[in-house]
């Protein structure tokens, strides 16, 4: 029998297989599509929320836990890649990157909610084990516990310049907004600190699901029999509902009598609809419907009056999604994919033409958290000349007497006055329309004529409209 007696023992813990957690794996996969694929979390995680109900692993409060862990991490990411860059002994650039999406989740269980440090920490560290590996679980447990040492404003103080020496940067690291995005914004905005600290919080908190009620296919009052409904705040057309409201469990929305719209777009269809004109009234264009919903508030409105609209869309996937949201309107309507900046219709055809443009969707940024950091400045030269060439095409289809609506999701002046003032100057026989009073009851608009929402001030995505007559 051999002597076994001076053997040398096994020390320390034995291994121990990771605990796989179905939220944070669900959150880390979502992020990971919005990173590889250049994907949307709004468009990834309704799908992996829906499977993972399916296959009985998440009940509703998984499903919040696991909504809030995606939205907060992308709307912090600027945030949290300072105070992790300061915890880290290389360039961020050289953090893999499902390293860097298993940290900042867990930087923002840490400093983001109210899960305990120990439980942050430990999650984060047997997600990393999961997904990464135990090496490299190693390095997240020792980022997370470096970062667990101060709360979210200490570490502010410590990785944001004084607002004294950098105002710009300051808000871009306090706020999470690229510095460029704070630059623009603040200029479209104007004013002095507490208005664009305002705007950029407002981005960051999560909105409101608004429904809107297609006229002669649902009602308001039939929404607000829902649970957790309330009415809009400017839109006759709006239902909002209460944190955990479930559109897709309300009849109406299911059978597309009513949709999901925020108010700031049904604001921007409803004074294209409402805008006086000289003459008839009989037919309406779309020249950039897709997905639809503008299209379908529209086609409702030109029903009750007797009024036709065409629905145009380039592309003819998207002008299949416009399709499916008029299918069941009231009245008689086309939908085609075409281009609007070559019509194949006959110039003046129109009595009204509304063009909600192709833009960088800065102001969306409540709804689509990633794109802030997805745009670039240069974004701007691309859609520039597509945005003029629209709105010219517009200009040509509508008749002497109609009215022109120019529309766009971007307060970035680049996106909106510039481009309506470049092309005024160079087409005679067009004036701008006050928008302002057909924005009813929708206080702090400005000096007009144009009309610029804010999600600090209205609620509403920032949507810009200007307003134009053809004289001529």
């Amino acid at each position: 029998m051999s002597d076994t007696s001076r053997r040398p023992r096994r020390t320390g813990k034995p291994y121990r297989r990771p605990q796989k957690d179905p939220v944070r794996i669900l959150a880390f996969d979502a992020l990971r599509a919005v990173d590889e694929r250049d994907a949307y979390a709004n468009l990834v995680l309704p799908p992996l929320l829906r499977k993972a109900r399916e296959k009985g692993d998440f009940d509703g409060r998984d499903a919040a836990l696991a909504t809030e862990l995606v939205y907060g991490t992308l709307r912090r990411q600027g945030t949290y890649d300072a105070i992790i860059a300061a915890c880290v002994d290389r360039p961020l650039r050289e953090v893999d990157p499902p390293v860097l999406d298993v940290l900042s989740l867990g930087v923002h269980q840490l400093l983001g909610t109210r899960i305990p440090t120990h439980a942050a920490v430990s999650a984060s560290v047997e997600l990393a084990r999961v997904v990464l590996g135990d090496g490299r679980a190693k390095f997240v447990n020792a980022v997370l516990r470096k970062v667990a040492q101060d709360d979210l404003d200490a570490w502010i103080q410590r990785v944001a310049p004084p607002y004294e020496e950098d105002a710009e940067d300051h808000l871009a690291v306090v706020h999470s907004h690229p510095r460029w995005v704070v630059s623009a914004l603040w200029d479209s905005l104007g004013g002095g600190r507490a208005g664009i600290e305002a705007l950029l919080e407002a981005d960051n908190e999560r909105p409101e699901v608004t429904l809107v009620a297609r006229p002669g296919r649902a009602t308001t009052e039939e929404l607000l029999g829902e649970e957790a409904a309330v009415a809009g705040r400017w839109s006759p057309y709006a239902v909002r509902l209460a944190e955990g409201g479930e559109p897709g469990a309300i009849e109406a929305v299911r059978e597309g009598r009513a949709g999901v719209q925020d108010e700031g777009s049904q604001l921007v269809a409803l004074a294209l609809a409402n805008a006086p004109l000289d003459g008839r009234d009989e037919k309406w264009l779309d020249g950039c419907a897709g997905p639809g919903g503008k299209a379908a508030l529209l086609g409702a409105l030109a029903a009750e009056r007797g009024a036709v609209l065409l629905a145009s869309e380039k592309q003819p996937h998207r002008a299949g999604l416009v399709a499916k949201a008029l299918h069941g309107n009231p009245g008689p309507y086309q939908v085609i994919a075409a281009d609007g900046t070559r019509p194949p219709w006959l110039a003046g055809s129109f009595d009204r033409v509304l063009v909600d443009v192709p833009c960088t969707g800065l102001g969306a940024l409540r709804r689509r958290p990633e794109a802030r950091w997805r745009r670039r400045p240069e974004d701007m030269e691309g859609f520039a000349p597509l945005q003029r060439a629209l709105l010219r095409g517009a200009i040509e289809s509508v008749r002497v007497g109609g009215v022109v609506g120019y529309a766009t999701c971007s307060p970035h002046l680049a996106e909106t006055r510039v481009v309506v003032d470049d092309v005024m100057k160079e087409r005679v026989g067009v004036e701008l329309v006050d928008a302002r009073p057909l924005f009813v009851g929708v206080p702090e608009l400005g000096e007009g004529p144009d009309v610029q929402l804010w999600p600090h001030r209205h609620g509403t995505d920032a949507m810009y409209m200007a307003l134009m007559r053809r004289v001529g």
